[in-house]
């Protein structure tokens, strides 16, 4: 265990963070960059003395619970955190589950990109954000329980509104296959997430598809590089797909485009007018 390199990472992952980060108050007399002590003790369900410890270099060899609970209070990416307990003497084990934190500067870029279409995936396809014309092309997911945002959950047990499986989108047995693969390397990463082995589970239950795709043991597949959406409103919608790995948070950005002065062009501005707004259509 190398105490004095610990304390110093301590504190300079814990000066980093802003209290609106975490959904403290700043309050008007903080002369402290980042959390106080106390606050990062807090979020990390350990002592304010043991973390001062810690940070004075002073303190024990930190179990994996407590690794854990800092790692977390300090929104540590998966390279910090593996960082972190080679630091305390204790190497790393599986990473505890999916990443759900969007750093903001993904989330910056999403709404910087008005006439795109721009979503941001967990490795088990949780939607953990997006702009106003994703919601707009696809649903209104701040409408949605947390659960019902997964892809790979919609696209093997729906719901299906008006026959469209997976909003209308032309290469949805395609997409069905990817995720499948992905999801089965995802799970070997995450062996011990509750939340990612239950996704299994309730697909293998749920779904005689999903149940023969896992069963082949396929890892890895490429992109859909050009789909077609089937909107309600605006008719066919066909855009580019761009991925972009977040690597050290195992996330993706994906960016639906159209071709510039293609019709789905018009589309897409014509959704950017219009919104969530459902028109009295049925869903």
């Amino acid at each position: 265990m190398d105490r004095r390199e610990l304390a110093v990472f301590l504190r300079s992952r814990r000066e980093q963070i802003t209290p609106a980060d975490v959904g403290l108050p700043a309050g008007p007399r903080r002369r402290t960059p980042g959390l106080r002590r106390e606050e990062a003790a807090r979020l990390a369900f350990i002592s304010t003395e043991y973390y001062t410890r810690l940070e004075q270099a002073r303190g024990p060899r930190p179990s994996r619970e407590v690794l854990a609970g800092l790692a977390r209070a300090l929104r540590l990416s998966n390279a910090e955190r593996t960082h972190l307990h080679h630091l305390a003497g204790a190497p790393p084990g599986p990473p505890p589950g999916p990443n759900r934190e969007v750093r903001q500067s993904v989330l910056d870029l999403l709404r910087r990109l008005p006439q795109a279409a721009a979503i941001v995936t967990s490795a088990a396809y949780e939607v953990l954000a997006w702009n106003d014309l994703a919601a707009a092309l696809m649903e209104d997911f701040s409408a949605l329980p947390r659960r019902e945002r997964n892809l790979v959950r919609q696209v093997f047990l729906g719901p299906h509104p008006q026959g469209r499986r997976l909003y209308g989108v032309s290469d949805a047995d395609a997409f069905a296959r990817v995720s499948a693969r992905r999801l089965r390397a995802t799970a070997a990463r995450y062996p011990n997430d509750p939340g990612v082995t239950g996704l299994v589970d309730e697909l293998l239950a749920g779904s005689e598809d999903f149940a023969r795709l896992w069963a082949s043991h396929d890892v890895g597949a490429e992109h859909t590089l050009c789909k077609t959406f089937q909107h309600p409103l605006v008719g066919p919608v066909t855009v580019n797909c761009d991925v972009l790995d977040i690597t050290d948070r195992d996330q993706q950005v994906v960016i639906y485009t159209a071709a510039p002065g293609s019709a789905s062009e018009e589309a897409l501005r014509l959704l950017s007018v219009i919104g969530t707004q459902r028109m009295a259509v049925d869903h």
